[in-house]
């Protein structure tokens, strides 16, 4: 036991006498927080802007329909001419325009709405939330025209019912938390990325001690390969335990990201991943004969799978082909287990997401194992 902590100890020691350790090791997974925070702060909620132009008169039917887009959330209503509103949409000051042409009280209350037209140079993603509340407002009081079938009297009486709306309604906005959802998706992801490189980097030091002949020395020593492999397993480990702890806690306390997952469990899902990535290491290191090598399978590997699992861009926008593909990967599970603990699920009801990442770390360990003892170089430690 004193070898093996003597082992750990050195390489530590040796680990982090760079300070380009420290940088790769703990400042990279940090960065990649910033990364998608970046990309996710100009999400935002943002009013939209709406010129009326109002040709049908003061028709109380005309002048109700303007009051209820003034009173909608997120929409500003100004009242304008046809010649400002083209100007107005052109240089981006509105984002979309309404006009009420001459008639359009009178084709609401015959129950066949016309006369409106709705410009906009910014498309649907613009329009859609604007038009679907003005379709239902208006499609109700059509609704009212087509009972009163002409009926003056009748139209008015049910219409003023209408409008007085005699019930409470009490509106108790929610906090959005998508985006913040979103940016621990994404810090994670790239977190998973980072983790996958590091465990390989650590991993190297194997094959970094080899071609120096001092694993060689080490060996004359009381010491085993077998306990020597170990140490670096657990290094590696202690490792993945620190990035995951300092991202965590620069998310919470730093930049004020909360994942909405308690700490235990979020530590406890990426320790699961942890292993796994630290057996892929040592796949990686096991059918490697130098350090360019290993470098070369690391980057044929960890990114195009880091991709393809989702921890670059979210599966959402991903083809189904990609999605499918995804299902073969260990990123891919956790990612998984992410958004349903986001979703309000707990770690327990997740049995299948961890036993698949432990299967992949046996299946990795194993073949890592199986090749060690196979290979006949006589640099060979297993």
């Amino acid at each position: 036991m004193s070898e093996m902590m003597w082992l750990i100890r050195k390489t530590l020691k040796d680990t982090f006498r760079r300070k380009r350790s420290w940088f790769m090791y703990i400042g990279l997974p940090i960065i990649g927080i910033l990364i998608s925070m970046l990309i996710y702060s100009s999400v935002r909620t943002s009013t939209i802007q709406v010129g009326v132009i109002n040709q049908d008169g003061n028709h109380p039917i005309t002048v109700d329909t303007i009051r209820f887009m003034e009173g909608l959330s997120h929409v500003k209503v100004t009242v304008t001419d046809e010649k400002t509103l083209q100007s107005d949409l052109a240089e981006g000051r509105l984002d979309t325009g309404i006009i009420f042409k001459q008639g359009f009280a009178d084709s609401v209350r015959s129950g066949q709405p016309g006369q409106l037209n709705m410009v906009s140079v910014k498309g649907i993603q613009v329009t859609a939330y604007l038009k679907a509340m003005l379709q239902s407002y208006i499609s109700n009081i059509a609704a009212i025209g087509k009972e009163a079938k002409g009926d003056e009297a009748a139209f008015s009486s049910i219409y003023a019912a209408y409008s007085q709306r005699n019930f409470t309604l009490q509106e108790n906005a929610l906090p959005n938390t998508s985006t913040t959802k979103a940016m621990t998706y994404q810090s994670i992801g790239l977190l998973i990325s980072f983790m996958m490189f590091s465990a390989v980097n650590m991993s190297e030091i194997i094959l970094k001690e080899k071609e120096n002949r001092t694993f060689l020395r080490l060996l004359s020593s009381p010491m085993s390969a077998r306990m020597y492999v170990i140490s670096n397993v657990v290094v590696n480990m202690l490792l993945m335990l620190v990035q995951i702890v300092v991202t965590l806690f620069m998310m919470k306390n730093v930049f004020h990201i909360d994942s909405g997952i308690p700490y235990g469990q979020l530590i406890t899902a990426l320790l699961l991943f942890a292993v796994a990535a630290v057996a892929l290491s040592l796949l990686i290191v096991a059918f490697a004969k130098s350090t360019s090598g290993a470098g070369a399978l690391q980057n044929l590997i960890i990114t195009p799978s880091c991709l393809l699992a989702g921890c670059y861009f979210p599966m959402d926008i991903m083809p189904d082909t990609v999605r499918k593909i995804s299902n073969f990967l260990p990123q891919h599970w956790l990612l998984d287990m992410i958004n349903k603990l986001q979703q309000g699920q707990t770690l327990g009801s997740l049995t299948m997401n961890m036993t698949i990442l432990v299967g992949f770390a046996v299946v990795f360990a194993l073949i890592a194992i199986y090749r060690f003892g196979r290979n006949n170089d006589s640099r060979q430690f297993v």
